[in-house]
């Protein structure tokens, strides 16, 4: 869903300039007519949609302060800017510490106001990215910290909140950089075990030969290199949840160990001389078909319906186009900081190109095309230039890419000193224009026996050639060759050269 500016003003003039001034800047509008209204649209099913909320202070009844007041106990906290008719220290001073994170005098400018926005829905950014990393650190990470505001994403988000509240085996399917271990992650940090471990596997990266010593532990000497005892991820997971990412790519032998594990809580180490009872949420994914899997006779059927009990689909990000926008800008901020860099967002052009691109890699190459655009950028806005490779795959926009230079070792190298006749490219003389536009007047590059010239030589000559060209006029000399007139003077007497006065 898209996000909105709230403008909360009892002027309606007020509200309608600034809700056009708002939209002109890109950004979406929702107004409300009082300090009331306002609370009752941010305490709403739709509140997470307002991104910010722009607040007049001196309002009839609920004035803008009591706003700020009750919006410390709401669950979700959009970033609020307070603008008066009335600035001063002490107003400043008291909406910042009520809750604000700018303040503006009416009647504010369009660019202050821009600006101002920008920056609290940057703020806004760094303090959620910090938020979502800390909450994922703690195994705390919710649905709500995810972006997935699209219709497609709504039937996902109610799934995993259902399948948080209990402790059925969950089958995540989806194409590769969708998003599916964020889901998991999710279901985890909203069921009662949040704040326990969450061991991710991928099974895809193991060696055959280990699969069953990394998931099912082993025991000191069970086979050749096993010089220690060491627990599986099954035991790693113990209280927590065990997400097994690319299911389909686990070993039939491998499979048959988990189907046990799964009907009876318990694993056997390699090894071992008696089964570990193991209490662990599984939560699976994959981006392949396992019925036809299970056809080509890769993947066992029993364990497919073990594990398929629960499926959630998780739709690709051409399917959820609504999603990239915010996507966008939480990975601006994101590798804006981690590069040191001052990004402000996408102009309209490639904000445009990037909703049409049908994204093949999903959230995965979304997040890579940004990174990238961050470290080319030059300017505070990344515009289609920084997008080089999703601009050749859309029609209606075209970046050149710059050639890279030739490598080091391709280039020729020339030993020695060069002399005429040894390098076809390699100038005898730089030929400079005659006065008359006849011909040409040329400075020599080589010496009489073939070696190049001195720098010193041809400067020599160049400011000779100036001398003669401009008729001994010292400034105009000084200006075509790029020095001060001192500089000049000093060259001119190192050379012999007597300079006119002028």
């Amino acid at each position: 869903m898209p996000k909105y500016v709230l403008v909360v003003d009892d002027d309606p003039v007020q509200r309608r300039i600034l809700e056009e001034t708002i939209k002109r800047s890109g950004f979406n509008v929702t107004t409300a007519e009082s300090g009331d209204r306002a609370l009752a649209a941010l305490k709403a099913d739709e509140a997470g949609d307002i991104c910010l909320v722009l607040l007049d202070l001196v309002m009839p009844g609920t004035s803008g302060m009591d706003v700020l007041s009750a919006m410390r106990s709401l669950p979700r906290k959009p970033p609020a800017i307070v603008q008066t008719a009335h600035g001063s220290i002490a107003t400043a001073i008291a909406a910042m510490r009520a809750g604000a994170i700018d303040f503006v005098v009416k009647p504010v400018s369009p660019e202050r106001l821009e600006v101002s926005i920008k920056n609290a829905l940057k703020i806004e950014a760094l303090t959620s990215e910090l938020t979502r990393m800390k909450s994922t650190a703690k195994g705390e990470l919710g649905f709500t910290d995810l972006i997935a505001g699209s219709d497609a994403m709504a039937r996902v988000v109610e799934l995993g909140r259902r399948a948080a509240n209990s402790s059925i085996p969950v089958l995540i399917e989806g194409e590769s950089g969708v998003g599916k271990e964020m889901i998991a992650r999710a279901i985890q940090g909203e069921s009662d075990r949040k704040s326990k471990p969450f061991v991710t596997v991928n099974c895809g990266a193991i060696p055959e030969n280990l699969v069953e010593s990394i998931l099912f532990g082993h025991e000191k000497g069970a086979f050749t290199g096993a010089s220690e005892k060491r627990v599986g991820k099954f035991v790693e997971a113990d209280q927590g949840t065990l997400f097994l990412d690319e299911i389909g790519e686990l070993p039939l032998d491998a499979q048959v160990k988990l189907l046990r594990a799964l009907q009876d809580g318990e694993i056997d180490p390699v090894g071992g001389k008696q089964k570990v009872r193991v209490d662990f949420r599984l939560i699976s994914a994959t981006n392949q078909n396992l019925i036809d899997l299970v056809t080509e006779g890769r993947f066992r059927e029993d364990l497919y319906y073990r594990l398929n009990v629960f499926p959630i689909w998780v739709p690709p990000l051409r399917e959820r186009l609504e999603d990239v926008p915010e996507l966008v800008r939480h990975f601006i901020t994101r590798f804006a900081a981690e590069e040191g860099k001052r990004i402000d967002g996408l102009d309209a052009e490639a904000n445009e190109m990037l909703m049409r691109y049908t994204w093949p890699g999903n959230i995965r190459q979304l997040e890579n095309a940004v990174f990238r655009a961050v470290v080319l950028a030059d300017t505070p806005l990344l515009t289609v230039r920084e997008f080089p490779q999703i601009a050749a795959h859309v029609k209606g926009y075209q970046v050149t890419v710059p050639a890279a230079p030739p490598p080091k070792d391709l280039i020729p190298r020339i030993e020695g000193p060069v002399m005429l006749g040894q390098c076809a490219s390699a100038p005898a003389t730089i030929n400079v224009p005659s006065a008359n536009g006849k011909g040409a007047i040329g400075i020599p590059a080589l010496s009489d026996n073939g070696d190049i010239r001195s720098l010193d030589a041809i400067e020599a000559d160049l400011i000779r050639l100036a001398f003669g060209r401009y008729r001994g006029r010292m400034t105009e000399i000084a200006r075509r060759l790029g020095i001060g007139r001192s500089t000049l003077y000093r060259k001119m007497r190192e050379i012999g050269l007597e300079a006119s006065v002028n």
